[in-house]
Formats: C-alpha cells, structure tokens, sequence
C-alpha cells in the first residue's frame, strides 16, 4: 500500500529532487508548484495526502493560509514547513495551526526524511482515531436508542439536543438493565466531547482503596505495592468524559473528594503533591434515588446538587411494551447474524409471551431470552421453547368472608390464611347450609355418606339455625 504525500514547492529544481526521491521511497507524491495547484488537489482530487510538504513562501500567498483554509477536511494530515529565512510570527502561527515541524532550508534528506517519518507515523494515528470516532460516533447516534414508546421518543428528543450541548454533569436514574450504560455512550460520542476519551469506571466493582486509587492515580510508593506512577480515571478522560456508574455505591470519604476536584478542575494523585489540571464532562449513574439518600445522608448532599444539572430517568421496560415491536427484531437480527441463522418469523404465541411477561430485568434481561431464542431455534421461525418466561397465575377475587360467589361454586383462598380442616369445615358449613341442612341431600352434593358427613358435622360441631336459636 502506498502513502500519500504532497509536495509544494515553487523551486523546480528542489521540487523535482523530493518527488523522485520520495517516489523512489514508495510513496504516491503530488507536486504543486503554487498554492492554486495545491488547492485544486487537496479540495478537488481525490488524492489524500498523509504528510504534506510545503514551502512558506509561494509565488501567490503564504502556506499558513492554505493550512488554515483546509484544516476541517484533513484534520488527521501533518503539515511540514520548510523556509529560506526564519520568521517568528509565521513560526508561532504555524505551530497553534497545529504544524507538525518547522525546518529550514537547506534541510538534509537524511534529516528530512526522518522527519518526514515521523509525521507520518502520527497522521496515520491521527487517521486510525478519527475513523473509529467516527464509526462510534454512527453507531451511538441518538437513533441507537430504539422503541416508539412516547417516553423512549422523549428520550431520545431530549438526548438529541443535549448532544449538540456542553454541560459539566448529568445524573442518568433507573432501573438495572434500562440503558444508562447506552445512552452515556450516545451522550460521549455524540456529543461536543467526541473527540476526548471516554473512560467507565463501576463504583460497585472495586473496594475502597482500589477505588480510590483508579479515580484519583497514585504516585510510586504513595502506599504499599505502588510500584510506580499510576494516572487516575480523572486524568485519562481529561478533555473527554468519565461516566461514573452506580456512583450511589461509592464511600462518603471519596465522594467529598470527588465533589473538590469537580469544583476546582483540578485532581492531586494519592501521595503527590502537585495539582493537575483537567477539564472533564461527568455522567452518573445509579440504579437508585439519589435525591433520597443525600436526604437520608447516605450519599453527600451537595456532591447530588453538582452532579445533577440535569437528571434523565430511562423507564423500566414493563412501562414501555410498545418499544418491543422494534427492539425483539432488531436483536433477532444482531443475535441471528452473530449465531448465522436467518430467522424470518416471529409467532404471535411469542409475542403474547413477550407482551405479557414484565421485565424485571429491562432491556438486558430482553437481549438474554432473544439470545437464547435465536441460538436454539430451528428454520426461519422463532421458538418459544427457549423463552422460559414465567406464566402468570390467574389468582381469585376472594371475598373477606369467603361466602358464595356463584350457586354452584366455593371460593378459597390458597395463600395460606386458610388451613386446610378450616377448608374442610367452610366447604361442609356451606353446602349443609345451602340445602337447607338436610344430611342426605348435603351428602348427595358432596358425593359422600350420610355416615361421613355426620362425623364431620359432629366433629366441627355444625348446627343448624334452628339448634342454635
């Protein structure tokens, strides 16, 4: 594979040496000698330079003002200029425009070419990360939000919005297994942050001191095993976000500590003295009301006012059953690609199970039964022998006396308030009542003896209303 590199030079003599010389190297080499050409090239050819080479001064303007004009298009290529005479505005000018080297002519080719190397090593890592922001950014769009449900439309309206936003925190509520991990992505690589780091960190994984030492970093020796320097979750995301998750588990001690570095912008690692500066964007999770703990005083109450600049709480998915019209098929589809099966049906025996069944595990607990589904299921159609969900038991209204409801029908409760000799009285009771407490017939509708009847009627001492007056 050859890399792409742009020469500018107006010298002809200079410029026919370096595209030679780079062509013998093997490299795809475009020449131009003004800056016109070299607008036309980069701005209208599809030719996509890695390195480009310029001389500062051409025939129709300074190199910085094609570098600025085009900065947006190739924000991933490395931008080498060479001069005759050295000038420190167009110096300090090229390097904010993020030059990657300033040279002199005449500059060796060996000294050149080492230069030229390394820029292009660090454009091509500038390359590979725009890329994979770029397929994050497609793949946690607000769209990857998915249901038609009118709160899970609200959802991702207001995250919509919020991508286009700069805010400093965000508290994400609801239940295990709703989304918050999803949408803290869509709010990362959607959002004005795209660019930065997004570093997770589970506050209910880690003990205290583990934790401590993850979130804030570590100087070597600052305790026992410190072995070396260790830059905290702070510090990687810096410019970028850390989503804190179940933040509600973290100690009282380390949430004061956080609150300080969120207020000041500034971190200080376990056993340093130096203070670092950060710019970080906070998300924050929990499965928890935090509202209720900072009143309860589990959880700081001023650390739960910074955080919650805003506050967005993803419904359980027993609140929003229309979103499985749209979330079963597209797990079908990821699960059936993943496991090579093309399952085209889904019976309505199957999607009365999915509508009936309350999710107590959300949208995980969801992905987990289609998962299994897809994975057992046989031809185009969905099975619901691996659905596995449980069947609702239809449970009887009773009345608080347990009296008749119906002539030929006893109502009793099997929740355990009733044992069952009590059962065996209420049902004799009833039915000796019902026939006016004549035995034979009472005996006749219970399709038992006279004999066996009369034992229990004795046993449980039933009388009638004429023996009890």
């Amino acid at each position: 594979m050859q890399f792409a590199l742009l020469i500018i030079e107006d010298e002809l003599l200079l410029g026919a040496e370096l595209s030679r010389h780079y062509q013998d190297g093997g490299w795809e080499v475009e020449w131009a000698k003004n800056l016109k050409q070299a607008q036309e090239i980069l701005l209208e050819s599809e030719f996509n330079p890695l390195v480009i080479l310029s001389d500062m001064s051409l025939p129709d303007g300074n190199a910085l003002d094609l570098m600025e004009e085009i900065k947006g298009k190739y924000a991933y290529a490395e931008w080498l200029l060479l001069t005759g005479y050295g000038s420190v505005p167009d110096s300090v000018r090229a390097l904010r425009l993020g030059a990657y080297d300033f040279l002199e002519k005449p500059c060796e080719l060996d000294h050149l070419d080492l230069v030229v190397s390394s820029a292009f090593r660090s454009a091509s890592a500038h390359r590979r990360l725009l890329y994979q922001t770029q397929q994050q950014h497609q793949k946690y769009s607000p769209k990857a939000l998915v249901g038609r449900s009118p709160a899970t439309q609200r959802i991702r309206s207001l995250l919509t919005r919020l991508t286009q936003s700069h805010f400093s925190a965000l508290i994400l509520a609801g239940e295990t297994g709703t989304g918050k991990g999803l949408v803290a992505r869509i709010l990362h690589y959607s959002g004005t942050r795209a660019q930065g780091p997004m570093i997770e960190l589970n506050c209910a994984a880690l003990p205290r001191d583990l934790l401590e030492s993850e979130l804030f970093g570590h100087e070597m020796g600052s305790f026992t095993g410190a072995k070396s320097r260790h830059f905290g979750f702070l510090e990687q995301a810096n410019g970028g976000t850390l989503f804190l998750d179940e933040i509600g588990e973290m100690p009282l001690d380390l949430q004061a500590k956080l609150l300080k570095v969120l207020e000041d912008r500034r971190v200080r690692r376990l056993g340093g003295n130096k203070e670092i500066t950060i710019d970080i964007q906070i998300l924050a999770a929990s499965n928890r009301n935090l509202e209720q703990m900072s009143k309860e005083g589990s959880f700081r109450f001023d650390l739960y006012h910074r955080l919650n600049v805003l506050q967005l709480t993803l419904p359980p998915l027993r609140e929003t059953k229309e979103d499985l019209e749209d979330l079963v098929p597209l797990f079908i589809s990821e699960f059936g690609a993943e496991a090579s099966k093309q399952i085209k049906t889904i019976p309505e025996r199957v999607w009365a199970q999915l509508r009936d069944h309350d999710w107590p595990g959300n949208i995980r607990e969801l992905r987990n039964v289609i998962e299994r589904c897809v994975l057992f299921s046989e031809g185009e159609i969905l099975s619901d022998q691996w659905l596995q969900l449980p069947i609702k038991e239809v449970q009887p209204i009773y009345a608080p006396s347990y009296s008749l409801n119906h002539v030929d029908q006893i109502c009793l409760p099997l929740d355990g308030s009733m044992a069952l000799e009590d059962m065996d009285r209420h049902i004799i009771e009833i039915a000796f009542k019902r026939n006016n407490y004549n035995i034979a017939a009472t005996a006749r509708a219970l399709k038992s003896t006279r004999e066996t009847l009369r034992y229990r009627i004795q046993k449980y001492n039933i009388r009638s209303t004429d023996e009890l007056v």
